[in-house]
C-alpha cells in the first residue's frame, strides 16, 4: 500500500519513524456528468473572473475570503513558517479508556506502519503497552495542511490511527431529540426487545453493498445489450401500511422469524405469548406475566380439591387453639380473683375474733 505522509510517532522520549497509509478505501460507483442529447462529457473549467479566461493549476493558489468580500493572498510559505510542531510528527499527548472516545468523533481511519529496521522496536513497544494498558492513545497531527486530532489503537499486530473532530466540530444533539412527551408502554418494550432477540448479532464480513452490486449488474448488462436493460420484477411490499405500533412490531417479529426459518407455529405462539403481557389489570395498568399472581387451585367434578380442603381444616385449626387458650386465660383469671377475695374474707374474720380477746385483757389488767 501506497504511503501518504511520512513522520514520526513522538512518545515521550521516544520517536518512531512511521508510514501513514490509508486502512479504508471507497467501493462507490462514481458517474460522470453528460450532455443527454449526444452523451458527450460535461467538464469543469477554471476560469478567472477578473481576466475571463481558463487557468492552468500551476497559475492557482491560495487565498482566505475577509468579512468585506476582500481576498487576502495566503501562499504556502506562509504556511510552512507557522509553528507546527505535529507538522512532521504524531505527539501522542494522553492515553485513555477507549470508551471515553464518542464515536461521533471518529473519522477517517489510518494504518502506522514502521518505516525502517530500526523503528521496529519502538513500534513494538508502544503497541505491546497500548494492549496491556487496554488504553488508547490521544495525538496530535498535522495532515493536508491543517492539525488534527487522533486516537491511536491496536488492531491485529498494527497500530491503527483514527482521525479524530475536535470537541468544538460535534454538534450539540439537545435540538434533534422529539419537542413531543412519549409513553412507552411495557407490552411494547417486550416485542422491541424479542425482535432484538430474534434479529440477533451477525457477522460483520458478510454484510456487502446490494445498491452498488445491483448498479455493477445493470452497467455490465447494458454492456452486453448494447445500452439496453430490462430490471428484474419488484419484490411485492409485504403487507399494507401498518400504522399501530403494537402490530408493526409483531409482523416485525413474525418477518425476522420467517427470515430465520422457524415455523408459522413457532412464530405464532411467540407472538401470542408476547401479546398476553399487554392484558390490563383492574387498576388500567398493564399486568406483565412475569409479575403475575399464583392461580386459585382448581375444581374436579363440582366438588372442591382435596388442597383446597386441606388448606381450611389448616386455617381452622389454629383458631380453635386459640379459643381454648383464650378460654384458659379467662378461667386461671377468674381463679386468681375469687382466691383473692376469699384471702380477704378470711383475714376480716380474724380481726373480729382477735377484738374481744383484745378488750378482755384490758380490764383485767384494770
Amino acid at each position: 500500500m501506497r504511503s501518504i505522509w511520512n513522520g514520526a510517532i513522538s512518545f515521550g522520549l521516544v520517536s518512531i519513524p512511521i508510514k501513514l497509509v490509508n486502512a479504508t478505501e471507497n467501493h462507490s460507483i462514481s458517474f460522470r456528468q453528460i450532455h443527454t442529447e449526444d452523451g458527450g462529457r460535461i467538464r469543469y473549467r477554471k476560469v478567472c473572473e477578473l481576466e475571463d479566461r481558463e487557468v492552468t493549476n500551476a497559475e492557482i493558489g491560495k487565498g482566505y475570503e475577509d468579512a468585506d468580500g476582500s481576498i487576502i493572498p495566503i501562499t504556502e510559505d506562509d504556511l510552512a513558517a507557522l509553528p507546527i510542531p505535529t507538522a512532521k510528527t504524531i505527539e501522542i499527548v494522553a492515553f485513555v479508556p477507549a470508551d471515553r472516545i464518542d464515536p461521533l468523533q471518529m473519522d477517517t481511519a489510518y494504518y502506522l506502519s514502521a518505516n525502517g529496521v530500526p523503528a521496529a522496536k519502538p513500534y513494538t513497544l508502544l503497541r505491546e503497552a497500548l494492549k496491556r494498558s487496554r488504553k488508547v492513545a490521544i495525538a496530535k497531527f498535522a495532515l493536508r495542511g491543517r492539525e488534527r486530532l487522533g486516537m491511536l489503537r491496536v488492531v491485529d499486530d498494527v497500530i491503527a490511527m483514527h482521525g479524530l473532530l475536535w470537541p468544538d466540530e460535534i454538534r450539540a444533539a439537545a435540538s434533534v431529540a422529539p419537542e413531543t412527551e412519549v409513553k412507552v408502554r411495557d407490552a411494547e418494550l417486550d416485542l422491541a426487545d424479542a425482535l432484538m432477540d430474534t434479529l440477533g448479532e451477525v457477522d460483520l464480513e458478510s454484510l456487502h453493498d446490494d445498491y452498488r452490486a445491483a448498479v455493477e449488474e445493470m452497467i455490465a448488462a447494458k454492456v452486453e445489450g448494447g445500452g439496453t436493460y430490462t430490471p428484474a420484477p419488484a419484490a411485492e411490499p409485504g403487507g399494507g401500511k401498518v400504522i399501530d405500533l403494537m402490530a408493526a412490531l409483531e409482523n416485525s417479529v413474525r418477518a425476522a422469524r420467517t427470515a430465520r426459518g422457524e415455523s408459522d407455529a413457532e412464530q405464532e405462539a411467540e407472538v401470542t405469548s408476547l401479546r398476553s403481557r399487554t392484558k390490563k389489570s383492574p387498576s388500567g395498568r398493564t399486568a406483565s406475566t412475569r409479575k403475575s399472581s399464583p392461580a386459585a387451585p382448581k375444581q374436579v367434578g363440582g366438588k372442591k380439591s382435596t388442597a383446597k380442603t386441606a388448606s381450611k381444616a389448616k386455617a381452622a385449626a389454629p383458631k380453635k387453639s386459640t379459643t381454648k387458650k383464650s378460654t384458659a386465660k379467662r378461667t386461671a383469671a377468674g381463679a386468681t380473683t375469687k382466691s383473692t377475695a376469699t384471702k380477704s374474707t378470711a383475714k376480716k374474720a380474724a380481726s373480729k375474733k382477735a377484738t374481744p380477746q383484745k378488750k378482755a385483757t384490758k380490764r383485767a389488767s384494770a
